[in-house]
C-alpha cells in the first residue's frame, strides 16, 4: 500500500479537461533483441523514431520468468548527454557508477540517473529466480546540459505520487504534473510527463497537454479504444499534435495498464553513437576519445 503522504485522494484532484483530444498518428510494434550481458527486452521507441518523439530516445521494455534472460544484466558501460529512467515494475538491480552512486532498484521503484559529461555504471540483478519485469526510458538532454555534471537519484515504490480519479484509474506520477499531482520529478526544459496507468475495464482517462508537446502511449497489460483506434498490448500508440488540440483521452479494452509519456521537443541536432548522444559528429569524436582516455571515470 501507498502511504497516506503519497496517495491523493479524489477529492482533492484538479480534472484534466479535454475538449479536443488527439487522434493516434501510428502504431508501432517493438522489436525484440537483446542488450548488457544478454538481457532480453523489446525495443518499443527506435533510433529512427527519435525526431518525431524528441526529446525521448529510447524506450525499451523487459518482462522474463527465465532467470537466463535477465541474469547478465548490464555490466559496466559508459554514457553521455542524456537521462535514463528505468522503472522497476517487479525485480530487483543494483546500480554502482563511477560518480560513487549506488543503489538497489527494486518493485515499484525508479532510478533516474544523468549522465551529463559522463558517467560509467552498472545494473545488475539482485535475484537469481523469478519475474523481472520494468522500463528503461531515455530522455535527451537540451544541448546547455550535455556536460553538465553527472546526477542520481533513487525513488522507492513508497515515494511515488499516486492518485485514483473518480472513474477507477490508478495514476503513479513518475514525472510531470496529472490532475494537480506533482510527479517525482521535474525537468524545465524538456517538461517530461511520465505516467504508469492502471484503468480498469471500460473505464476512460484524460490528460491536457498543448499541441506542441510530442505524446505516446505504451499498452503492456491489456487494450486502450483512443477514438476509432484499438491499441492492442505491447503496441506503442504514437499521438498526433493536431492542431487545435489540448490533450490525449483513452478508454481501456478490458483492465489494462499503460504507459503515457509526453515532453517538450528540443528540435536540436541529435547525433548518436551506440551509449553518447549529442548534438554534432565531433562531439561524438571526443566523447569516444574522452571515454578511451579513462576522463569519464571522474
Amino acid at each position: 500500500m501507498k502511504d497516506q503522504a503519497q496517495t491523493s485522494n479524489s477529492s482533492h484532484l484538479i480534472p484534466e479537461r479535454v475538449i479536443q483530444p488527439r487522434a493516434v498518428e501510428q502504431l508501432v510494434l517493438g522489436h525484440a533483441t537483446s542488450d548488457g550481458d544478454g538481457v532480453k527486452l523489446t525495443r518499443v521507441l527506435t533510433q529512427g523514431l527519435q525526431t518525431r518523439l524528441d526529446p525521448y530516445l529510447m524506450l525499451d521494455a523487459f518482462g522474463t520468468d527465465d532467470p537466463q534472460d535477465y541474469i547478465g544484466g548490464f555490466p559496466d558501460h559508459p554514457h553521455r548527454g542524456f537521462e535514463t529512467i528505468t522503472y522497476m515494475l517487479t525485480g530487483r538491480m543494483r546500480h554502482h557508477d563511477s560518480a560513487g552512486n549506488s543503489g538497489l532498484l527494486q518493485n515499484g521503484g525508479v532510478q533516474w540517473m544523468t549522465a551529463g559529461r559522463g558517467v560509467i555504471h552498472s545494473e545488475l540483478p539482485e535475484q537469481e529466480d523469478g519475474r523481472m519485469e520494468g522500463f528503461q526510458l531515455w530522455l535527451n538532454l537540451p544541448a546547455k546540459d550535455k556536460m553538465s555534471a553527472p546526477w542520481y537519484r533513487d525513488i522507492q515504490n513508497e515515494a511515488l505520487p499516486e492518485f485514483v480519479t473518480d472513474a477507477g484509474v490508478s495514476v503513479r506520477v513518475i514525472a510531470g504534473n496529472s490532475h494537480g499531482v506533482a510527479g517525482a520529478m521535474q525537468r524545465e526544459t524538456t517538461q517530461p510527463l511520465y505516467l504508469d496507468l492502471h484503468l480498469p475495464d471500460g473505464a476512460e482517462f484524460s490528460q491536457t497537454m498543448a499541441s506542441s508537446i510530442n505524446a505516446f502511449v505504451y499498452v503492456y497489460r491489456g487494450a486502450l479504444q483512443i477514438a476509432d483506434t484499438v491499441v492492442p498490448q505491447q503496441r506503442m500508440a504514437i499521438f498526433r499534435n493536431d492542431a487545435g488540440s489540448d490533450g490525449v483521452t483513452f478508454r481501456a479494452n478490458g483492465a489494462s495498464r499503460v504507459l503515457l509519456i509526453a515532453g517538450q521537443p528540443l528540435r536540436e541536432p541529435i547525433v548518436q553513437y551506440g551509449p553518447f548522444v549529442m548534438n554534432t559528429q565531433a562531439e561524438i569524436m571526443a566523447a569516444i576519445n574522452d571515454y578511451r582516455a579513462g576522463k569519464l571515470q571522474n
